[in-house]
């Protein structure tokens, strides 16, 4: 384990008045990346605080946590500890989510420099196959780095050039106590199957298979980093407003196209981003190369709409369909309101004027439905009013809970502030029912 201890002394630079966080589960991995932080710590004397998350789902889980708390004590080391409440909605990737949130909060509670976690060659390996059999991009390719640098502070893994075989040896020879969570043999997990099936045979071919993967994710690595150098200069060429230029985009290649994008999805999912793969970038770049002018694409927890030249995003709404009976007026889910007025001098697509007996009564006010059909004035025959809304450019985000009023045959007799139907009459006509958009 000397490569440890040289990885510390090569990137941990620490003082007395210094304090680190280390994310503790009290499996053999994190306790022996704890026992080399204490040998570390007896040359520099800095304060070591664990991060222990008890995740709850285990009967296990609570005489862990009393384990790793006698062990702080004992070795003085400060404990800090959570308990999440997702038993009932667990998955790995909120797991994930949560633990991180937690250490964030310790590393800035005691305003510490690094954050240890103690992920080892074998996950990385295990990472690496994961991510290219499910289809990822870049940084899901390159597993996990060992160095880690965050506005504030550094993650560091020391153990990123350790197999679990090393770790538990070390644990041995060292008299390291350790808890095992059987959940980790449990293969109806993704990981464990990896663990138990596909790692075995790699190493069978080479024992040092780990190495060969953190190889290749350093290597990997620096084409990354060069590739975003081109794309930090040429980002804000392509996004403003948060939205994307479509013209400007597509001068690029098809790597930086990609890159921008991600660069892009990474500001709005931040945490999240890990629910994106390379299938949604390449939903995103068909977007782009589309030849139709207006098309909505749904990703997780987000619309992508391109309007024109650009592509914007919505977050997931539930329309619900609404109908009011349009007595004296309606308010709409849009704040917006439709009301009878005795009259006006208004001649715009906001007012329409109405002869009750061309009509059935009463009238109502409900949302747009696909495949409503609209008889225009001054034309023959009906238009589909989605092919309205694409002319007149409404927003696709808008389009589902855009208000038309009917009879109450269901006949469209006005798309309000859009269209007049064949219904409305001149203001020096017949009729005796006004109504206005406001």
């Amino acid at each position: 384990m000397n490569q440890v201890l040289d990885f510390l002394n090569k990137n941990a630079i620490l003082t007395e008045s210094d304090s680190v966080v280390i994310g503790l589960s009290g499996g053999p991995d994190s306790m022996v990346l704890l026992y080399s932080l204490m040998q570390y710590r007896n040359k520099y004397n800095f304060k070591i605080i664990c991060a222990h998350v008890n995740h709850g789902l285990r009967k296990e889980s609570d005489d862990e946590e009393v384990f790793v708390k006698k062990y702080c004590e004992e070795n003085d080391v400060i404990f800090e500890m959570t308990k999440l409440d997702i038993k009932d909605n667990f998955s790995e990737a909120l797991g994930h989510k949560l633990r991180y949130e937690f250490f964030d909060n310790i590393v800035k509670k005691y305003n510490s420099k690094y954050l240890f976690t103690a992920h080892h060659g074998d996950d990385l390996v295990e990472t690496i196959l994961m991510k290219i059999v499910r289809g990822s991009n870049i940084n899901g390719y390159l597993g996990f780095s060992s160095i880690v640098k965050n506005e504030n502070y550094t993650i560091l893994r020391p153990l990123v050039e350790c197999t679990k075989e090393e770790i538990l040896e070390y644990a041995e020879k060292n008299n390291i106590p350790f808890v095992i969570d059987l959940s980790n043999y449990d293969t109806t997990y993704t990981r464990n199957r990896y663990r138990k099936y596909i790692l075995p045979r790699l190493k069978e071919e080479d024992s040092n298979v780990h190495l060969k993967f953190l190889q290749f994710s350093n290597k990997l690595q620096e084409y990354d980093n060069f590739v975003n150098s081109i794309v930090d200069k040429e980002y804000i060429k392509v996004v403003s407003d948060n939205k994307i230029n479509i013209d400007t985009i597509k001068e690029y290649e098809l790597l930086i196209i990609e890159r921008i994008i991600y660069r892009w999805l990474n500001t709005i999912y931040e945490n999240q981003i890990n629910d994106i793969t390379k299938k949604h970038i390449d939903s995103i770049i068909d977007l782009i190369f589309s030849e139709k002018p207006n098309i909505i694409i749904s990703l997780p927890h987000y619309d992508f709409i391109k309007q024109y030249n650009y592509i914007s995003i919505y977050e997931h709404t539930n329309i619900e369909d609404y109908k009011y009976e349009l007595k004296r007026e309606v308010v709409l889910p849009n704040n917006r309101v439709i009301r009878i007025v005795s009259e006006t001098t208004d001649t715009s697509n906001y007012v329409t004027h109405l002869d009750s007996s061309n009509i059935s009564l009463p009238l109502y006010v409900r949302n747009y439905r696909q495949g409503d059909k609209m008889s225009i004035k001054n034309m023959e025959g009906h238009k589909k009013i989605n092919d309205i809304f694409i002319n007149e450019k409404v927003n696709l985000n808008d389009r589902d809970s855009y208000p038309v009023v009917v009879d109450s045959n269901d006949e469209i007799i006005w798309l309000p502030g859009i269209k007049k139907s064949a219904f409305d009459t001149k203001k020096d006509g017949k009729y005796d029912i006004i109504l206005e958009y406001r």
